[in-house]
């Protein structure tokens, strides 16, 4: 995709992205993504992979790197919490997705992760789109809170021209003039995507809403218009998470989160993986 013609115009079917472990994003069954906001401690990951076990998922998410608004915020464990990450992920039999804040960590996180993840304020961080470009692993690309779709596709463009079509996109809520949430879920997104990209689209739920108690139901849409997965924050104990607690889903209602899904995905013809 060259010009500008070649975005947003009809295309043939979304093109499957392997994560490896069987696991597919874009094929028949929707891929759940769940864990931590951030990597607190290997309790907090060995409760949740637990969890994500006993319930047949695959996929854990977590933040080692923290791209916080405030430098006072808790910045994430980082490398000690990709270390954490991929043996807890290792002992349950796991993926994982993780964010690459920079350049100068593209080959760190790719060490330890299954999936590079490129986070909303680095949509259009052009040399880091590049560095993952240049690398055989997927990438989770999500869409920038000010960014338009076709500004989001051609940041995918960046990454392939690069020569990695392994791309996953994920639509986590635009700001809009709404104040009622933190951002607003942009399912028109979701469903034009999914009729004019080759791209896997998954939704995240938890930063389109910034309510735990809005998840759920954001999650139900996402699917509804047509996404091929989750990426959901959850925590054993929101009350205590050291960021973004009050969009975690509690792990207690990670069974309602599975059910919703399986519900959504069988009325469309899919499955959950």
């Amino acid at each position: 995709m060259a010009t500008d013609e070649l975005l947003l115009a009809p295309t043939t079917q979304t093109q499957p992205v392997a994560l490896g472990k069987g696991v597919v994003v874009g094929g028949d069954a929707v891929v759940l993504m769940v864990g931590p906001c951030a990597v607190e401690s290997e309790a907090q990951l060995r409760a949740i992979a637990e969890a994500m076990v006993a319930h047949g998922l695959r996929v854990m998410r977590g933040g080692a790197f923290k791209p916080r608004t405030s430098p006072y915020s808790f910045q994430g464990l980082g490398v000690e919490g990709l270390k954490l990450l991929r043996r807890v992920a290792d002992e349950y039999g796991l993926l994982v997705v993780t964010e690459a804040l920079g350049v100068e960590h593209v080959p760190l996180v790719a060490e330890y992760a299954d999936v590079i993840q490129i986070g909303s304020r680095n949509m259009q961080h052009f040399p880091l789109l590049w560095a993952v470009g240049e690398l055989d692993k997927p990438v989770l690309l999500k869409r920038g809170f000010m960014a338009t779709v076709k500004e989001w596709l051609l940041a995918a463009e960046h990454i392939r021209s690069r020569g990695n079509e392994r791309i996953i996109l994920c639509e986590r809520g635009i700001r809009t003039f709404e104040t009622a949430t933190r951002n607003t879920l942009d399912t028109n997104a979701i469903a034009l995507v999914k009729a004019t990209a080759p791209f896997p689209v998954i939704g995240d739920p938890s930063h389109a809403t910034g309510r735990a108690d809005l998840v759920i139901p954001a999650a139900r849409a996402a699917l509804a218009a047509g996404a091929d997965g989750l990426l959901v924050e959850v925590h054993p104990d929101p009350t205590q998470a050291l960021s973004d607690g009050e969009q975690a889903l509690p792990l207690a209602q990670l069974a309602q989160l599975v059910a919703a899904a399986q519900r959504i995905a069988a009325a469309l013809g899919r499955t959950v993986a």
